[in-house]
Protein backbone atom coordinates (compact mmCIF):
# COMPACT_ATOMS: atom_id res chain seq x y z
CA UNK A 1 0.00 0.00 0.00
CA UNK A 2 1.17 3.59 -0.45
CA UNK A 3 1.68 6.08 2.18
CA UNK A 4 0.48 8.93 0.50
CA UNK A 5 1.74 11.45 2.80
CA UNK A 6 5.24 10.93 1.71
CA UNK A 7 4.06 11.17 -2.15
CA UNK A 8 4.33 13.91 -4.76
CA UNK A 9 1.24 13.08 -6.99
CA UNK A 10 0.57 14.40 -10.20
CA UNK A 11 -2.86 14.31 -11.82
CA UNK A 12 -2.91 14.82 -15.15
CA UNK A 13 -6.06 17.08 -17.08
CA UNK A 14 -7.03 18.26 -13.01
CA UNK A 15 -9.29 20.85 -13.54
CA UNK A 16 -11.73 18.19 -15.22
CA UNK A 17 -14.62 16.29 -13.62
CA UNK A 18 -12.16 13.50 -12.77
CA UNK A 19 -9.32 15.47 -11.26
CA UNK A 20 -11.16 17.90 -9.09
CA UNK A 21 -12.68 15.07 -7.05
CA UNK A 22 -9.50 13.43 -6.89
CA UNK A 23 -7.89 16.52 -5.80
CA UNK A 24 -10.55 16.74 -2.85
CA UNK A 25 -10.39 13.43 -1.73
CA UNK A 26 -6.52 13.40 -1.91
CA UNK A 27 -6.07 16.73 0.19
CA UNK A 28 -9.17 15.77 2.90
CA UNK A 29 -8.38 12.20 3.89
CA UNK A 30 -4.34 11.50 1.82
CA UNK A 31 -2.58 14.51 2.56
CA UNK A 32 0.14 13.99 0.29
CA UNK A 33 3.01 15.92 0.33
CA UNK A 34 2.51 17.52 -2.93
CA UNK A 35 -0.28 17.63 -5.16
CA UNK A 36 0.34 19.07 -8.76
CA UNK A 37 -2.64 19.79 -11.05
CA UNK A 38 -1.63 19.62 -14.53
CA UNK A 39 -3.69 21.05 -16.83
CA UNK A 40 -3.70 23.13 -20.40
CA UNK A 41 -6.05 25.32 -19.39
CA UNK A 42 -5.06 28.77 -17.32
CA UNK A 43 -9.30 29.72 -16.79
CA UNK A 44 -10.14 26.67 -15.26
CA UNK A 45 -6.66 27.07 -12.99
CA UNK A 46 -7.71 29.97 -11.86
CA UNK A 47 -11.69 28.47 -11.60
CA UNK A 48 -10.79 25.71 -9.54
CA UNK A 49 -8.37 27.79 -6.91
CA UNK A 50 -10.73 30.58 -6.62
CA UNK A 51 -13.80 28.04 -5.98
CA UNK A 52 -11.71 26.57 -3.21
CA UNK A 53 -8.83 24.40 -4.30
CA UNK A 54 -6.39 26.23 -2.57
CA UNK A 55 -3.72 24.50 0.06
CA UNK A 56 -0.01 24.84 0.75
CA UNK A 57 0.70 21.49 -0.93
CA UNK A 58 -1.64 22.31 -3.78
CA UNK A 59 0.96 23.46 -7.15
CA UNK A 60 -0.40 24.59 -10.47
CA UNK A 61 1.32 23.44 -13.42
CA UNK A 62 -0.14 24.58 -16.84
CA UNK A 63 1.25 22.01 -19.79
CA UNK A 64 -0.34 19.86 -22.62
CA UNK A 65 0.58 16.23 -22.57
CA UNK A 66 0.88 16.94 -25.89
CA UNK A 67 4.37 18.71 -25.17
CA UNK A 68 7.02 16.00 -24.18
CA UNK A 69 9.78 17.91 -22.92
CA UNK A 70 6.91 19.94 -20.45
CA UNK A 71 5.71 16.50 -19.34
CA UNK A 72 9.28 15.78 -18.48
CA UNK A 73 9.88 19.07 -16.44
CA UNK A 74 6.15 18.62 -14.19
CA UNK A 75 7.02 15.28 -13.20
CA UNK A 76 10.46 15.85 -11.83
CA UNK A 77 10.34 14.35 -8.29
CA UNK A 78 7.22 13.20 -8.84
CA UNK A 79 6.37 9.57 -7.02
CA UNK A 80 2.72 8.65 -8.69
CA UNK A 81 1.13 9.59 -11.40
CA UNK A 82 -2.79 9.81 -12.22
CA UNK A 83 -3.45 9.88 -16.50
CA UNK A 84 -6.49 11.75 -16.37
CA UNK A 85 -6.08 13.87 -19.71
CA UNK A 86 -8.07 13.08 -23.08
CA UNK A 87 -10.36 14.49 -25.25
CA UNK A 88 -13.09 12.11 -24.62
CA UNK A 89 -16.30 13.57 -26.61
CA UNK A 90 -17.39 11.15 -29.09
CA UNK A 91 -18.61 13.51 -31.69
CA UNK A 92 -15.46 16.04 -31.23
CA UNK A 93 -13.29 12.90 -31.69
CA UNK A 94 -14.90 12.17 -34.73
CA UNK A 95 -14.85 15.35 -36.40
CA UNK A 96 -11.26 16.24 -35.40
CA UNK A 97 -9.69 12.68 -35.58
CA UNK A 98 -6.35 14.01 -35.43
CA UNK A 99 -6.49 16.07 -32.57
CA UNK A 100 -7.88 12.86 -30.34
CA UNK A 101 -5.02 11.02 -31.93
CA UNK A 102 -2.58 13.84 -30.81
CA UNK A 103 -3.85 13.67 -27.43
CA UNK A 104 -5.16 10.51 -26.25
CA UNK A 105 -2.31 8.15 -27.82
CA UNK A 106 0.52 10.22 -28.55
CA UNK A 107 0.02 12.08 -25.38
CA UNK A 108 -0.14 9.31 -23.87
CA UNK A 109 2.96 8.25 -25.27
CA UNK A 110 4.11 11.03 -23.76
CA UNK A 111 3.53 10.84 -20.11
CA UNK A 112 4.95 7.18 -20.25
CA UNK A 113 8.28 8.35 -21.59
CA UNK A 114 8.14 11.26 -18.73
CA UNK A 115 7.74 8.79 -16.63
CA UNK A 116 10.36 6.55 -17.20
CA UNK A 117 12.85 9.06 -17.75
CA UNK A 118 12.04 11.29 -14.38
CA UNK A 119 11.82 7.93 -12.88
CA UNK A 120 8.09 7.73 -11.38
CA UNK A 121 7.16 5.07 -9.56
CA UNK A 122 3.25 4.32 -10.15
CA UNK A 123 1.33 5.25 -13.34
CA UNK A 124 -2.27 4.97 -13.31
CA UNK A 125 -3.82 5.44 -16.53
CA UNK A 126 -7.79 6.19 -17.13
CA UNK A 127 -10.00 4.21 -19.56
CA UNK A 128 -13.00 3.48 -20.66
CA UNK A 129 -15.97 0.60 -21.60
CA UNK A 130 -15.80 2.49 -24.86
CA UNK A 131 -12.70 1.05 -25.51
CA UNK A 132 -13.50 -2.92 -25.62
CA UNK A 133 -14.96 -3.51 -29.21
CA UNK A 134 -14.86 0.20 -30.04
CA UNK A 135 -16.84 1.65 -32.73
CA UNK A 136 -16.02 5.05 -32.33
CA UNK A 137 -12.40 6.91 -32.86
CA UNK A 138 -12.46 7.71 -29.28
CA UNK A 139 -12.68 4.55 -28.06
CA UNK A 140 -10.11 3.34 -30.72
CA UNK A 141 -7.48 5.93 -29.30
CA UNK A 142 -8.29 4.84 -25.60
CA UNK A 143 -7.56 1.17 -26.88
CA UNK A 144 -4.44 2.07 -27.95
CA UNK A 145 -3.62 4.12 -24.73
CA UNK A 146 -4.45 0.70 -23.25
CA UNK A 147 -1.80 -0.93 -25.45
CA UNK A 148 1.13 1.66 -24.54
CA UNK A 149 0.61 1.65 -20.92
CA UNK A 150 0.13 -2.13 -20.42
CA UNK A 151 3.10 -2.97 -22.80
CA UNK A 152 5.19 -0.21 -21.43
CA UNK A 153 6.10 -2.35 -18.49
CA UNK A 154 8.38 -4.27 -20.43
CA UNK A 155 9.68 -1.20 -21.82
CA UNK A 156 10.39 -0.49 -18.42
CA UNK A 157 11.53 -3.15 -17.07
CA UNK A 158 14.94 -2.05 -15.62
CA UNK A 159 13.68 0.71 -14.02
CA UNK A 160 11.27 1.61 -11.17
CA UNK A 161 8.17 3.10 -13.07
CA UNK A 162 5.09 0.43 -13.74
CA UNK A 163 2.06 1.29 -15.76
CA UNK A 164 -1.53 0.03 -15.05
CA UNK A 165 -4.83 1.21 -15.84
CA UNK A 166 -8.47 1.10 -14.64
CA UNK A 167 -11.80 0.90 -16.99
CA UNK A 168 -14.88 1.54 -15.78
CA UNK A 169 -18.06 2.65 -17.67
CA UNK A 170 -20.28 6.02 -17.41
CA UNK A 171 -19.90 8.29 -14.80
CA UNK A 172 -22.71 9.93 -13.58
CA UNK A 173 -22.87 13.31 -13.94
CA UNK A 174 -19.81 13.86 -15.39
CA UNK A 175 -19.53 16.53 -18.30
CA UNK A 176 -21.63 15.08 -21.31
CA UNK A 177 -23.69 12.99 -18.55
CA UNK A 178 -27.56 12.93 -19.91
CA UNK A 179 -28.57 13.92 -17.06
CA UNK A 180 -28.21 17.38 -16.67
CA UNK A 181 -29.87 16.50 -20.48
CA UNK A 182 -32.62 15.14 -19.28
CA UNK A 183 -33.23 17.54 -16.69
CA UNK A 184 -33.24 20.50 -19.27
CA UNK A 185 -35.32 18.86 -21.26
CA UNK A 186 -37.87 17.93 -18.91
CA UNK A 187 -39.17 21.52 -18.92
CA UNK A 188 -39.68 21.62 -22.79
CA UNK A 189 -41.93 18.50 -21.95
CA UNK A 190 -39.99 15.73 -24.47
CA UNK A 191 -36.77 13.84 -23.72
CA UNK A 192 -35.09 12.67 -26.70
CA UNK A 193 -33.79 8.98 -26.15
CA UNK A 194 -31.89 7.34 -29.16
CA UNK A 195 -32.98 3.34 -28.34
CA UNK A 196 -35.23 2.64 -25.17
CA UNK A 197 -33.51 -1.12 -25.29
CA UNK A 198 -30.27 0.77 -24.42
CA UNK A 199 -28.04 -0.12 -20.94
CA UNK A 200 -25.10 1.42 -19.42
CA UNK A 201 -22.98 0.85 -16.63
CA UNK A 202 -22.89 3.43 -13.90
CA UNK A 203 -20.90 4.56 -11.38
CA UNK A 204 -20.44 7.80 -9.21
CA UNK A 205 -17.97 10.31 -9.84
CA UNK A 206 -16.59 9.64 -5.78
CA UNK A 207 -16.88 5.69 -6.42
CA UNK A 208 -14.39 6.45 -9.72
CA UNK A 209 -11.87 8.44 -7.80
CA UNK A 210 -11.90 5.95 -4.64
CA UNK A 211 -11.18 3.19 -7.36
CA UNK A 212 -8.68 4.75 -8.88
CA UNK A 213 -6.95 5.63 -5.82
CA UNK A 214 -7.16 1.94 -4.36
CA UNK A 215 -6.08 0.28 -7.70
CA UNK A 216 -3.41 2.61 -7.56
CA UNK A 217 -2.27 1.20 -4.11
CA UNK A 218 -2.60 -2.49 -5.19
CA UNK A 219 -1.36 -2.21 -8.51
CA UNK A 220 2.39 -4.35 -9.68
CA UNK A 221 1.98 -3.20 -13.11
CA UNK A 222 0.33 -4.53 -16.21
CA UNK A 223 -3.24 -5.15 -14.60
CA UNK A 224 -6.90 -3.54 -16.21
CA UNK A 225 -8.65 -3.14 -12.79
CA UNK A 226 -12.46 -3.14 -13.88
CA UNK A 227 -14.86 -2.71 -11.21
CA UNK A 228 -17.75 -4.66 -10.42
CA UNK A 229 -20.91 -1.42 -11.29
CA UNK A 230 -24.19 -1.94 -11.97
CA UNK A 231 -26.36 -1.07 -15.22
CA UNK A 232 -29.30 0.78 -15.95
CA UNK A 233 -31.61 1.30 -18.79
CA UNK A 234 -31.84 4.73 -20.17
CA UNK A 235 -34.97 4.46 -20.76
CA UNK A 236 -35.61 3.80 -16.68
CA UNK A 237 -33.35 6.27 -15.86
CA UNK A 238 -35.76 8.93 -18.18
CA UNK A 239 -38.43 7.94 -15.99
CA UNK A 240 -37.08 8.60 -13.32
CA UNK A 241 -36.32 12.22 -13.45
CA UNK A 242 -39.37 12.29 -15.98
CA UNK A 243 -42.11 10.59 -15.40
CA UNK A 244 -44.77 10.27 -18.10
CA UNK A 245 -42.93 12.69 -20.42
CA UNK A 246 -42.79 11.64 -23.69
CA UNK A 247 -40.21 10.29 -25.25
CA UNK A 248 -39.11 10.95 -28.85
CA UNK A 249 -37.08 8.09 -29.95
CA UNK A 250 -34.40 9.65 -32.20
CA UNK A 251 -32.03 6.65 -33.31
CA UNK A 252 -28.68 5.76 -32.52
CA UNK A 253 -25.70 8.01 -33.31
CA UNK A 254 -22.77 7.31 -35.39
CA UNK A 255 -20.13 5.51 -32.99
CA UNK A 256 -22.62 4.43 -30.56
CA UNK A 257 -23.36 1.23 -28.92
CA UNK A 258 -26.99 -0.37 -28.08
CA UNK A 259 -25.16 -1.83 -24.69
CA UNK A 260 -21.59 -1.41 -23.42
CA UNK A 261 -18.84 -4.18 -22.88
CA UNK A 262 -16.35 -3.88 -20.12
CA UNK A 263 -14.66 -7.25 -20.29
CA UNK A 264 -14.82 -9.52 -23.47
CA UNK A 265 -14.84 -13.37 -24.33
CA UNK A 266 -11.25 -13.07 -25.61
CA UNK A 267 -9.87 -10.77 -22.43
CA UNK A 268 -12.02 -12.95 -20.09
CA UNK A 269 -9.51 -16.07 -20.65
CA UNK A 270 -7.06 -13.89 -18.58
CA UNK A 271 -8.99 -11.82 -16.55
CA UNK A 272 -9.06 -13.21 -12.56
CA UNK A 273 -12.72 -12.52 -10.68
CA UNK A 274 -12.09 -10.80 -7.18
CA UNK A 275 -15.53 -10.23 -5.01
CA UNK A 276 -15.50 -6.83 -6.26
CA UNK A 277 -13.73 -6.60 -9.51
CA UNK A 278 -12.14 -7.81 -11.87
CA UNK A 279 -8.12 -7.63 -13.01
CA UNK A 280 -7.29 -7.99 -17.01
CA UNK A 281 -3.67 -9.35 -16.92
CA UNK A 282 -1.90 -8.63 -20.28
CA UNK A 283 -2.23 -11.72 -22.81
CA UNK A 284 0.85 -10.75 -24.94
CA UNK A 285 3.74 -10.59 -22.11
CA UNK A 286 3.97 -13.13 -19.83
CA UNK A 287 6.68 -12.18 -17.74
CA UNK A 288 5.16 -9.07 -16.16
CA UNK A 289 1.38 -8.45 -15.01
CA UNK A 290 0.93 -12.01 -13.63
CA UNK A 291 0.88 -11.38 -9.94
CA UNK A 292 -2.70 -12.28 -9.24
CA UNK A 293 -3.39 -15.25 -11.22
CA UNK A 294 -3.60 -16.74 -7.38
CA UNK A 295 -5.55 -14.09 -5.95
CA UNK A 296 -9.00 -14.59 -6.94
CA UNK A 297 -10.59 -17.04 -9.40
CA UNK A 298 -10.81 -17.43 -13.31
CA UNK A 299 -13.28 -16.71 -15.45
CA UNK A 300 -15.71 -19.62 -17.52
CA UNK A 301 -14.92 -19.47 -21.35
CA UNK A 302 -16.48 -17.24 -23.02
CA UNK A 303 -17.48 -15.10 -20.18
CA UNK A 304 -18.56 -11.49 -21.32
CA UNK A 305 -18.95 -8.86 -18.45
CA UNK A 306 -21.82 -6.58 -20.71
CA UNK A 307 -23.91 -3.60 -19.85
CA UNK A 308 -27.37 -6.00 -20.90
CA UNK A 309 -26.58 -9.01 -19.32
CA UNK A 310 -24.84 -7.54 -15.84
CA UNK A 311 -26.21 -9.34 -13.05
CA UNK A 312 -26.76 -5.80 -10.62
CA UNK A 313 -28.70 -3.36 -11.54
CA UNK A 314 -29.93 -0.22 -10.38
CA UNK A 315 -33.19 0.04 -8.70
CA UNK A 316 -35.45 2.67 -8.83
CA UNK A 317 -34.16 4.32 -5.70
CA UNK A 318 -30.96 4.00 -6.41
CA UNK A 319 -31.70 5.96 -9.80
CA UNK A 320 -33.51 8.62 -7.28
CA UNK A 321 -30.45 8.88 -5.39
CA UNK A 322 -28.68 9.63 -7.83
CA UNK A 323 -30.68 12.03 -9.77
CA UNK A 324 -31.11 13.75 -6.24
CA UNK A 325 -28.03 16.22 -6.46
CA UNK A 326 -28.44 17.40 -9.78
CA UNK A 327 -32.07 17.85 -8.96
CA UNK A 328 -30.97 20.01 -5.68
CA UNK A 329 -28.49 21.99 -8.50
CA UNK A 330 -31.84 22.97 -10.95
CA UNK A 331 -33.77 24.14 -7.68
CA UNK A 332 -30.84 26.19 -6.86
CA UNK A 333 -29.26 27.67 -9.79
CA UNK A 334 -32.15 26.57 -12.80
CA UNK A 335 -30.24 24.82 -14.91
CA UNK A 336 -27.77 21.87 -14.50
CA UNK A 337 -24.24 22.09 -15.14
CA UNK A 338 -23.86 19.83 -18.89
CA UNK A 339 -22.15 19.34 -22.23
CA UNK A 340 -22.22 18.17 -25.39
CA UNK A 341 -23.95 14.64 -24.96
CA UNK A 342 -21.54 12.14 -25.08
CA UNK A 343 -21.95 8.39 -27.22
CA UNK A 344 -23.25 5.71 -24.77
CA UNK A 345 -24.88 8.33 -22.30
Amino acid sequence: MIDWQEKVVLVTGGTGSFGKKFVEIMLKEYHPRKLIIFSRDELKQHEMRVAGYDHPSLRYFIGDVRDLERMRRAMHGVDIVIHAAALKQVPACEYNPMEAIKTNILGSSNVIEAAIDMGVHKVMALSTDKAVNPVNLYGATKLAAEKLFIQSNAYAARTATRFSCVRYGNVVGSRGSVIPIFLMQRSNGRLTLTDERMTRFWLTLEQGVRFVIRCTGQMHGGEVFVPKIPSTRIADLAQVIAPGVEHEVVGIRPGEKLHEVLINEDEARSTIEMEDMFVVQPTAAMWFGMEWQDAGSPLPDGYRYTSETNPEWLTTEQIRQIVAPFEEQVKSNGIPAAGIPAAGT
